[in-house]
């Protein structure tokens, strides 16, 4: 599939000239700190060098004030606490990590997930029927529960009081719980906005600890779970999500881990080198995630809050298993989705998909949607029937709001919600016909040309020689990437094979690059060995790449990873 190649905007030249004053670095890479909001040698130190004293006082998060009040005073009166979180990654990170903490505090307290498919997202009726007959006096909801007054009201009934630890953006009508700490909140000052569930959780913590004169590091040792959270919400790694992702990565990255739950998952996904944000996303996630989605989600906290190597092992090699029966369901309805796509005439050339099939597993049609854009890039809803309706899952692409585009078709939904590039609705079966035609209408109307290709940003055209230790180590410290601050992609133009090309794992390219005939570095380019008999001719060509360290049996090199080929 051919991909736009877009340069991010220049920055002006005296703030590269400055930062190359100040920093001694190339104009290149101040130019790439300059796309990122750094101008000054102060806002560098604080990106390169990331402080827990940087942290946001958590006071000043609306609400925490009284959050922490009542739960320092379920403390001292032995209250049952129920910790309530989602069934995803970000929601079982969150209740490990409050769970976690608190245990050390009280023995009457509990966690509770709810099952994904009997009670759906967010705070249930089943789960505060649960904390009502076994005498819980506070939940305390973390990455769900800002659209839950309902619930929140039915808790009251019983004399639950709620804290609610969300980031998810609220509804007009906030939960009347005692406190609500959230920092979407169009009248919460927090400078942030961007924490995970579990960051917020976090905050809770951090202000209990301020308030009750207890050492924070008792709570900075919880900062591996914080990391996973923030990977794998895909939230932005900037400001405190940096700091936090910074610590939490050097904790993942000990010789010694926190977590042994977290420590066996990593035996189990193979990772041998250091942990970052991309081995969480593809290693972590997807496991964590499994649990909830073809099992029970409450074995991904207790493996995270495991304090033995064999309780931890136990529980990883169930969740392992969840995720192959994941992977397997995963694979084959793809597979189903790409057929139906290809033998039907409208869809092969439709400017979106909506796809419906009864027997369809529906805790894998999210990941189902992101595949098939991967073959078909446009915005993708996969449905498969569900208690009596159609229930869905959208993802979109690059630019284009899929929420306000499902939005359109409300009058023919039960219930929809999500942003601008993942959402879930449901339906009844008879209206699928007329949403498929309604959805694809509007897209059809509001998509752009350039929002039916793939894009990839580009920080700088360079030479390849340009590509030296000293400007591969400034790259390395610009780490943790991610949302916010990825990877630098690169163009060099002109270059050519050297003759050790040749293709591996069937269909990927091992290469050796060079423009001038005396600097060259070894590349990897998957899924390009369609490309191979072009370049073996030695014809020149255009390629955007990132740069990064390759670590063979020891011998560590900088090797370009290729992000995609332009042939002259």
């Amino acid at each position: 599939m051919e991909k736009r190649w877009v340069y991010k905007p220049e920055v002006a030249e005296e703030t590269i000239d400055k930062l190359v004053g100040e920093l001694k670095i190339s104009p290149t890479l101040a130019g790439i700190l300059g796309q990122r909001g750094i101008y000054s040698f102060e806002e560098a130190r604080a990106f390169f060098r990331p402080s827990l004293a940087d942290l946001h006082d958590p006071f000043l998060m609306k609400d925490m004030h009284r959050a922490v009040n009542r739960l320092t005073e379920a403390l001292h009166r032995s209250e049952k606490i129920l910790i309530y979180g989602d069934y995803d990654v970000d929601g079982t990170t969150s209740v490990a990590l409050m769970y976690g903490f608190l245990r050390h505090y009280t023995h009457q307290i509990e966690f509770y997930i709810p099952d994904r498919y009997k009670e759906g997202y967010g705070v249930s009726t089943q789960g505060i029927d649960y904390a009502a007959a076994n005498g819980f006096g506070l939940i305390i909801s973390l990455d769900c529960g800002i659209k839950s007054a309902d619930k929140v009201a039915y808790a009251a009934s019983f004399g639950i009081d709620f804290i609610i630890c969300d980031h998810h953006l609220p509804d007009d009508d906030i939960p009347q719980a005692v406190a609500v700490l959230d920092p979407k909140q169009f009248d919460c000052l927090y400078p942030y906005k961007e924490l995970s569930g579990c960051g917020v959780g976090f905050k809770l913590l951090q202000a209990f600890c301020l308030q009750n004169s207890v050492d924070l590091e008792e709570l900075f040792n919880f900062l591996d779970l914080v990391v996973v959270s923030i990977a794998s919400d895909i939230v932005p790694i900037t400001g405190e999500n940096r700091i936090l992702a910074y610590y939490g990565l050097q904790l993942l990255n000990s010789p010694k881990p926190m977590r042994p739950g977290l420590d066996a998952l990593k035996d189990l996904a193979g990772i041998t080198g250091e942990m970052d944000i991309t081995s969480i996303v593809f290693g972590f996630s997807p496991r964590i995630n499994a649990a909830g989605r073809m099992g029970d989600a409450k074995n991904s906290v207790r493996m995270l809050l495991a304090q033995t190597k064999d309780e931890a092992l136990r529980m990883a090699d169930i969740i392992n298993e969840s995720n192959k029966a994941r992977r397997d369901k995963d694979s084959n309805i793809t597979k189903e989705a790409l057929q139906m796509i290809e033998e039907d005439d409208f869809l092969r050339t439709a400017n979106s998909t909506v796809l419906y099939k009864e027997n369809w597993h529906k805790g894998v049609i999210g990941i189902v949607a992101s595949r098939c854009i991967e073959k078909y890039y446009r915005p993708t809803i996969i449905l498969t029937h569900s208690n009596g309706k159609a229930s869905g899952s959208a993802r979109s692409v690059h630019g284009f709001d899929v929420h306000s585009a499902i939005e359109s078709c409300s009058d023919l939904l039960e219930q929809y919600g999500g942003h601008m590039y993942a959402a879930g609705l449901t339906l009844p079966v008879e209206n699928i016909p007329a949403f498929r035609e309604r959805f694809e209408q509007f897209v059809a109307n509001a998509i752009t040309e350039e929002q039916k290709c793939p894009q990839i940003e580009i920080d700088a055209k360079i030479r390849l020689n340009q590509i030296t230790k000293n400007f591969f180590s400034i790259i390395k410290q610009m780490e943790p990437f991610g949302p916010g601050n990825m990877r630098p992609v690169f163009v060099s133009e002109c270059v050519y094979d050297t003759g050790n090309l040749r293709v591996v794992g069937d269909t990927h390219l091992k290469l050796r690059l060079t423009q001038d005939d005396y600097t060259y570095f070894d590349a990897i380019a998957f899924g390009f060995g369609d490309y191979y008999d072009r370049i073996s001719k030695g014809i020149p060509f255009d390629v955007c790449y990132t740069v990064e360290e390759n670590n063979y049996r020891g011998n560590i090199s900088i090797q370009l990873s290729v992000k995609d080929i332009r042939l002259k």
